[in-house]
């Protein structure tokens, strides 16, 4: 629906730990998985409180998630300078970084709102790393003023001596297509809200949504690089996000990974028994659809955001954070420029001869993405923010663009490689 940028604040934190990841430094030292990691799994449950003025975070427990690790065990630097956060785990002995990934949540978006600019506000978040074998640093990044990544604060975890709890697990697990070895495939939860296990209905919509994933390129390529497993639990999710009627989104995060237990989850897929419009996702968080009838375009925008990192290309200069893109830095996500630095986003893909910026066809149909080209009007803003195509899944509910095909593509390659 929409997503949020980082334009830098002050963050107070005391002792804890955040998930998620970071772009890999020129000359990054290879990480050998086994030389660091068990193979199992960490979970850390956080909680984040504060406005926009700053917050502050700490870790509520540490978790033994009792499974494997299913991620990937040779990509574990985060290649991509997106999301509004970072995560690194540092080997406390060396401070070489063994693991990294960037992210957004839903604080990142409570503290753009009227409420949020003036009153604090406390959100779950639940991190999931490799479990180190030995002592280790985790760093929470976050934006500063000039776009950033910087330490906000490092927490000390050493799995000898920090109490660990039991990973809980409520949900019902099903398995709707696997197709190898999870570690070596995108793994995508889908969590059904609103069913109960033996209803025949449940089964009827897992099929739905697993065929809604794989309805649209560039995920219908690469099905074969997908495991879909579905949990039946309710997460709490509801209508009415910030107030935008159509914006469906859950705050129990805790309950959403206490209902996955130990399944696979790179990304997590929450379907709604609802058929009022609606849906929502962050980046590297979770994506939300409704059952209703246009959940086959809903589903894949979302996913553009939650997997791709990607920004809306719609306008609506209505929004409060219309100006969001409208700065002195170049937009995080791969889809939009305001051209500051327009040489990092698409332009060695550009036809040659492509003015900049590019003329629009009133007459070009909406099904079709276009010629690529750098069009005025993208990230909520009529002007001066800039979209690759005349129409895109991120604007209009066409398919993907080749821009944000690539990105896709360079994703699913972090868990497949």
């Amino acid at each position: 629906m929409k997503m949020f940028k980082v334009i830098g604040y002050s963050l107070k934190i005391i002792g804890c730990a955040l998930v998620f990841c970071l772009p890999m430094e020129a000359g990054a030292q290879k990480v050998k998985f086994s030389k660091y990691f068990t193979g199992g799994t960490l979970r850390i449950d956080c909680s984040r409180e504060g406005d926009a003025r700053g917050d502050t975070v700490w870790v509520s427990r540490w978790l033994d998630r009792s499974a494997e690790w299913h991620g990937s065990r040779t990509q574990l630097i985060d290649p991509f300078d997106n999301g509004d956060y970072r995560v690194e785990m540092r080997d406390a002995k060396s401070g070489q970084v063994i693991y990294s990934r960037g992210y957004s949540n839903l604080f990142r978006e409570y503290r753009e709102t009227p409420k949020g600019r003036k009153e604090k506000a406390r959100f779950e978040e639940t991190l999931l790393l490799p479990m180190p074998r030995r002592a280790v640093k985790i760093a929470l990044q976050r934006r500063d003023k000039d776009m950033r990544l910087v330490d906000g604060t490092v927490v000390d975890f050493n799995p000898a001596k920090d109490t660990l709890y039991f990973n809980y697990h409520i949900g019902e697990r099903t398995d709707l297509e696997l197709n190898g070895d999870p570690k070596e495939k995108v793994d995508v939860v889908i969590v059904a809200q609103g069913y109960e296990p033996e209803d025949p209905q449940l089964r009827i919509d897992y099929y739905r949504m697993k065929e809604i994933l794989f309805g649209q390129e560039p995920f219908l390529s690469h099905r074969k690089d997908f495991n879909v497993y579905g949990v039946c639990a309710d997460v709490e999710a509801g209508f009415g996000t910030f107030g935008i009627d159509r914006y469906l989104m859950t705050f129990s995060v805790w309950k959403l990974h206490d209902a996955l237990g130990t399944t696979p989850a790179d990304h997590i897929i929450i379907m709604v028994n609802s058929d009022t419009y609606g849906g929502g996702a962050i980046y590297n968080f979770y994506a939300v659809s409704s059952m209703h009838r246009l959940a086959e375009y809903v589903l894949p925008h979302e996913l553009g955001h939650s997997i791709g990192g990607l920004a809306d290309e719609y306008v609506d200069e209505d929004l409060s954070y219309g100006d969001l893109h409208r700065t002195a830095y170049e937009p995080l996500e791969p889809n939009i420029t305001n051209l500051k630095d327009f040489g990092s986003k698409w332009q060695s893909m550009l036809p040659a001869g492509t003015p900049v910026p590019t003329p629009e066809d009133a007459g070009a149909p909406k099904s079709e993405c276009g010629p690529l080209g750098v069009y005025e009007g993208a990230g909520y803003a009529s002007k001066g923010v800039y979209r690759p195509v005349m129409h895109c899944m991120m604007r209009d509910y066409a398919p993907f663009c080749p821009v944000c095909r690539k990105r896709m593509e360079e994703v699913f390659k972090l868990y497949t490689r």
